[in-house]
């Protein structure tokens, strides 16, 4: 225990007597009539009770003169100073009591896991308090309750959190209350409070047992006085919403089961919550109505109570245990009184099946029964769902509500304002329903005009925005259809373009095979015309119809005309040509009949100035705005001519802008394969032959090693192009550096005989040398392998561009910002700066170099900001409108033309090659070059052209939306372009969200300034009112 020790301390006697001490008065004693005044006046102090004050105003004269100068009289020491000092006033407290709320109030957060450690005065003065208002006399409460002693102790208290609430401040401030409420005008003042007991109730919520004990004696000590019943059953109402609980009296069941940490041996607390719960149910209503008790009770058997009361019996704490033994006594002698009523010896109310037998058997022969039926018959037509609880719970209030309100006269005998009075200092289970029909239907009537108006006013909105949200999908719409016009124009011309190139291929085709057939059949008759004059002859010889020696002349000049000109063979069967490539894309030829260019044409005439516009003048001069203006001569055609900025200055905030920018300034190695291959490669030195570079051979062996497989699966996996996917793409590409030249193929093929003695590398060597064209064929294995991989590439960055080109050019947002821009930067710059139409696109990002010359951190750009959050919202939404500059930012067109040009001259060789292999005669075994890159170039050659349409629609559209914006196509690149767009819309979310930042740090200041401003203003008060009180003591 806290003595350390187990045996008890001993008890010594001290044998004498005391005897009490009495005060002798050291004034005189006032005349009879006079004392007996001034005596009555302490007794009323006091705040005895009926029988004590009369005893006291019964005792003799030398009695009262005495107690009158014990409590009234201050005593001198020796010396003539009171022996104490005078006790604090009530205005003393309630400014320190204030001075704690706008402490608790402005003293900076911390940390919820840190404990709270109250400041030793405070506690002290709690404690103080606590005294003064238990001891000090009548007129001290009173003074205290007129000063708002009271409100100002329960916003302290409401004020408590985490850091304060579990700790002895929270005890003290709720033992201040209490003992406030020992005096009967404290009493009566907190119970007239409509949210004191409320408040103390949330004091159940701390953790503090001494905080809880303390609370629980409150509220059961009100459960005693008159209307406070009421009281404490609303407070309990109040506790459960504020505790998030499930039903009411949830968290007293779970403290009064608590076995574990603090709880575990603490019986305190467990004294005070039956103590409690017996006040709750014997008290206000409970004390004449056995009904009212069942329905208490019935709720705490229902959270578990009475497992709990058994748990509490092993405590064997004998004020405990008398808590128990009432609770029990009570609720037996309730059941017997219940079991009476139904004439039976007991009713088990945990048992649904006997409490049907019981009614039905009650009200089987009586009128009542068909009721009975009726309500089971409703019951079961009740819905059964998880989600539909709420109907078994109104079910069950109307039925409490009818147990309850019992009349016990007839209403008639009722005053309507007594009975209003009446109703309102009930208890919330037993306050009647007051159920007015024809007001509730009429209620119900306008609450169904009210809500068929809000409906019919959230249709009308509905339908205004999916209006709005029509005729903006409606232009939306319109731009895609009037971009995908152009498109499909751009492609019709470009089809059109191409039908024509391949007519002219077809014609002349058509032409070639035509002369090729004219030739073929004159060959076949020149072929006839010879047999037939060939057989002629030879009938002649045979039949001898000539004389000999002219068959000899005759044969002779046969044989040398067939000589001189042999008979050409049998015409090969007829074949096509290929066609030939296409003609390279020319500038169409002039028509006839019209005139040579002049070499020196006239200048056009210069163009008119831009109209002077109508900008406002500002009140004093302000910083220039540094933006590239347009020269009015690029201005045709582009955006800037559909651009009016002029009526954007009324809306505008103008004097801010004269305010903020104004000029004048104020003062103010290898892996483990290969080193093993070289190992074996110097180990073997002597018996190894290698005839190839050797720093070479070594690479070549540490590829040969990573590739993992031998030399006649690499020949075949090249022979067959990879039909297996054995060879990742970056080995082909490193397989390229390893082929064998024309003075390592005839060092290889000296030492032919001799290979198996030749190094790894070497071997591998003049294993693919055998290939025919090895290096091309090589070539055009990685270039299918690269293909797709760069077309998969090029296709996101084209389509972005592509997109991003057509965002730009048809956002409305975007338009109407430029117009603020225009506006902004025409109304600040004056001279050859100013009265622009429009300006380069990079001088978006400058707009954060103009700096307010009044407010630090401010630039033009937050400025813009400002006056887009007030008058243009919609503006804010502009980064909606381009979701694809962020990418189109990164793209470059030089690497896009490079990669490109790669794939088209790839294509090239891959057909070149295909033409060789053609030509070369049947391949050898397992060679499959031909049908695999000829499917494959028939595929490459299609994706190409539609990729290269493509790159020139993006192109083109690229340029287009370039010189809308008056840039020139030929210097700006889509990363430039498209970055200023990019790099605008950061800054400008940027500077929305200093904005922000800087608002919320306004108001935090403006709230610091007013606290300190009232905690200096109370400080200064509590030390001039403790001045006055100085100087007058």
């Amino acid at each position: 225990g806290c003595l350390q020790d187990d045996e008890p301390p001993e008890i010594c006697v001290v044998e004498g007597v005391f005897s009490l001490q009495t005060i002798t008065p050291t004034q005189p004693m006032p005349a009879i009539d006079e004392l007996d005044i001034k005596f009555a006046e302490l007794v009323e102090e006091l705040d005895l009770t009926a029988p004590n004050k009369a005893a006291m105003l019964s005792l003799p004269s030398q009695k009262k003169w005495q107690i009158y100068c014990s409590r009234k009289i201050p005593q001198d020491g020796p010396d003539g100073v009171p022996l104490q000092a005078p006790p604090p006033t009530p205005e003393y407290y309630i400014e320190r009591l204030k001075d704690i709320v706008i402490q608790l109030k402005t003293s900076p957060d911390e940390s919820p896991s840190h404990e709270y450690s109250p400041k030793v005065e405070s506690h002290t003065l709690f404690d103080a308090l606590k005294t003064a208002l238990r001891t000090s006399a009548h007129s001290f409460v009173i003074r205290f309750i007129e000063l708002q002693g009271l409100p100002a102790l329960l916003e302290l208290l409401q004020s408590l959190d985490i850091r304060v609430a579990n700790s002895p401040l929270h005890t003290s401030l709720i033992g201040c209350i209490k003992a406030l409420m020992n005096n009967s005008t404290g009493r009566s003042h907190v119970l007239a409070h409509p949210t004191a007991i409320d408040t103390i109730a949330k004091s159940l919520a701390a953790d503090n047992i001494k905080t809880k004990v303390a609370a629980l004696e409150i509220l059961g000590a009100v459960c005693l006085v008159p209307g406070g019943h009421k009281k404490v059953l609303s407070a309990m109402l109040n506790y459960q919403e504020f505790a998030s609980e499930r039903t009411r009296f949830q968290g007293i069941i779970n403290d009064l089961d608590k076995s574990t940490g603090a709880y575990r041996d603490d019986v305190n607390l467990k004294t005070a919550i039956m103590s409690f719960i017996n006040a709750v149910l014997n008290y206000g209503p409970g004390q004449e109505n056995l009904e009212f008790r069942l329905h208490l009770r019935f709720e705490f058997l229902m959270l578990g109570i009475q497992p709990v009361i058994d748990k509490l019996r092993k405590h064997e704490n004998e004020t405990l245990d008398r808590h128990l033994d009432f609770f029990e006594m009570v609720r037996n002698e309730d059941e017997k009184e219940l079991a009476r009523k139904f004439n039976h010896e007991h009713v088990d109310a945990k048992s649904a099946t006997a409490m049907f037998d019981l009614l039905r058997r009650k009200l089987s022969h009586s009128s009542a029964y068909p009721h009975l039926l009726s309500l089971l018959q409703h019951m079961l037509l009740l819905p059964y769902t998880g989600a539909n609880t709420q109907h078994w719970l109104m079910f069950d209030r109307v039925v409490q509500q009818l147990v309850l309100q019992t009349e016990e006269r007839p209403s008639s005998d009722v005053d309507p304002d007594q009975e209003k009075s009446i109703s309102n200092t009930q208890d919330p289970d037993v306050a009647p329903l007051q159920i007015d029909v024809k007001k509730i239907v009429k209620l119900l009537v306008k609450e169904e005009e009210l809500v068929a108006a809000r409906n019919r006013a959230d249709d009308l909105e509905k339908e205004n925005n999916e209006i709005t949200a029509k005729l903006a999908k409606k232009e939306h719409d319109l731009d895609l259809r009037t971009q995908e016009k152009e498109d499909l124009e751009t492609s019709l011309a470009r089809m059109r373009e191409r039908l024509e190139k391949e007519s002219t291929s077809h014609s002349q085709a058509v032409q070639r095979a035509l002369n090729a057939e004219m030739r073929v059949e004159d060959l076949q008759h020149r072929y006839v015309t010879e047999q037939q004059e060939r057989m002629r002859l030879e009938r002649l010889v045979t039949e001898g119809s000539i004389p000999d020696d002219q068959k000899v002349a005759g044969l002779q000049g046969c044989n040398g005309q067939t000589a001189a000109a042999p008979l050409p063979p049998p015409p090969p069967p007829c074949k096509l040509p290929p066609p030939p490539p296409a003609p390279p894309l020319l500038a169409p030829p002039k028509p006839p009949g019209l005139p040579p260019l002049s070499s020196s044409p006239t200048p056009p005439p210069p163009k008119p100035e831009a109209p002077k516009k109508n900008i406002p003048q500002p009140s004093n001069p302000l910083k220039s705005f540094n933006w590239s203006k347009l020269p009015d001569s690029k201005l045709q055609g582009t955006v800037w001519c559909d651009l009016d900025d002029t009526k954007w200055y009324n809306s505008m905030e103008l004097e801010s802008i004269d305010k903020l920018f104004s000029a004048y300034q104020k003062n103010g190695v290898a892996n483990d394969g290969s080193i093993e291959d070289l190992r074996l490669v110097g180990k073997n030195k002597a018996k190894v032959l290698s005839v190839i570079d050797g720093r070479r051979a070594q690479n070549c062996t540490i590829l040969l090693s990573k590739l993992k497989m031998s030399d006649e699966e690499i020949s075949k996996a090249i022979l067959s192009m990879d039909c297996n996917e054995q060879l990742p793409i970056d080995m082909v590409e490193q397989l390229l550096k390893f082929t064998p030249s024309a003075e390592e193929r005839a060092l290889l093929d000296e030492h032919s005989e001799d290979i198996d003695s030749l190094a790894r590398a070497d071997r591998f060597l003049y294993e693919i040398s055998k290939i025919p064209h090895y290096e091309q064929r090589l070539r055009s294995l990685h270039y299918k392998k690269r293909f797709a991989i760069t077309v998969n590439d090029l296709i996101p960055r084209i389509t972005s561009v592509m997109e991003a080109s057509r965002e730009v050019a048809r956002s409305r947002r975007l338009r109407k910002l430029l117009e603020l821009v225009l506006a902004l930067g025409n109304y600040m710059n004056r001279g050859a700066r100013g009265n622009a139409s429009g300006f380069r696109l990079a001088s978006l990002n400058r707009l954060a170099d103009t700096k307010s010359s009044s407010a630090k951190g401010t630039t033009l750009l937050h400025y813009l900001v400002q006056i887009i959050e007030k008058k243009f919202k919609d503006i804010l939404k502009l980064e909606e409108d381009l979701p694809h500059i962020k990418g189109a930012s990164k793209v470059s067109l030089g690497e896009m033309d490079k990669d490109m040009s790669m794939l088209r001259a790839g294509l090239a060789e891959v057909n070149r090659e295909i033409e060789f292999h053609r030509s070369s005669g049947v391949p050898q075994s397992g060679d499959r070059f031909l049908p695999v890159m000829r499917e494959f170039y028939a595929q490459a050659s299609v994706r190409f052209a539609e990729l290269e349409d493509k790159f020139q629609d993006m192109k083109t559209r690229f340029d287009r939306a370039v010189r809308l914006f008056g840039e020139d196509g030929s210097v700006v690149q889509p990363d430039e372009f498209f970055g200023i767009f990019d790099g605008f819309l950061m800054a400008l979310m940027e500077c929305k969200q200093d904005n922000e930042n800087f608002r919320k740090r306004q108001e935090e200041e403006e709230k610091r300034a007013k606290q300190e401003a009232e905690l200096k203003k109370r400080t200064i008060e509590r030390k001039s009112k403790e001045g006055l009180l100085s100087s007058v003591a």
